[in-house]
């Protein structure tokens, strides 16, 4: 009954969605919202006076698509935030967000690396296969953390056949790099890049990793007509 309630709300107009919102938690709501673009209206209100920049419209939606999808089978925990990471967006731009599912809050915006033969500057190829070196896209759950030869690290597990779904075996975690760091940017005019793992700044990985950790979703976006036409997840 509050879903449809909602729904009304926001079709009336503003006068009377902005009280529902005034009256309402902002938890409360968002548990409530029935559609991505809902949900997108919301982050885009909380986030009006923001100093971070929100991810592009269509990428958010298709973010916000899996979450609902996936948090609607009962796979995904209460209280986590949602990561996505465009890969459209070339790696000297930070393209990184993370967003907090309870209040629809945008609590970091950074910079990430992508596999070296997925390309250069921008990331253009993708795969699932052993030894390819190259990212890959769609849904993840993070997992557990793990000292590693980078360090504090993070495993994924991908949810999508085909895609990422090789993830663990492929060692495709989030660590920290000298090479995903600002200053590599000054140098080279682009980030550097791993084996396939989505890697941060080593001064903030840490505190990323830990926020995270223990099934949070990821979604890593890129301009790849297969994996978009193609995803059970986005499509079904």
């Amino acid at each position: 009954m509050q879903k449809i309630t909602l729904i009304i709300l926001l079709l009336l107009g503003s006068s009377f969605s902005n009280y529902f919102l005034v009256n309402s938690s902002p938890s409360t709501i968002l548990l409530e919202m029935s559609s991505e673009s809902h949900f997108v209206e919301l982050i885009s209100s909380n986030n009006s006076n923001s100093a971070f920049p929100f991810p592009e419209r269509d990428v958010l939606s298709l973010g916000i698509k899996g979450y609902l999808k996936l948090k609607d089978q009962g796979k995904l925990p209460e209280g986590k935030p949602l990561t996505i990471i465009d890969f459209s967006i070339p790696s000297s731009e930070k393209r990184m967000w993370i967003i907090d599912m309870e209040d629809g809050r945008i609590i970091h915006h950074g910079h990430v690396s992508h596999g070296r033969n997925s390309g250069d500057l921008l990331a253009k190829n993708f795969s699932n296969t052993n030894s390819s070196y190259m990212s890959s896209l769609g849904f993840y759950l993070t997992a557990e953390t793990y000292q590693g030869k980078h360090g504090y690290s993070l495993r994924l597990d991908g949810l999508e056949k085909g895609f990422n779904d090789n993830a663990r075996d492929r060692a495709i975690v989030i660590h920290g790099a000298d090479y995903a760091r600002e200053d590599f940017i000054r140098q080279t005019g682009r980030l550097g890049r791993s084996l396939g793992c989505p890697a941060l700044p080593n001064e903030i990985a840490g505190d990323i990793i830990d926020l995270i950790k223990e099934r949070s979703l990821l979604f890593i976006y890129g301009k790849d007509d297969n994996y978009l036409n193609q995803s059970q997840i986005l499509n079904a």
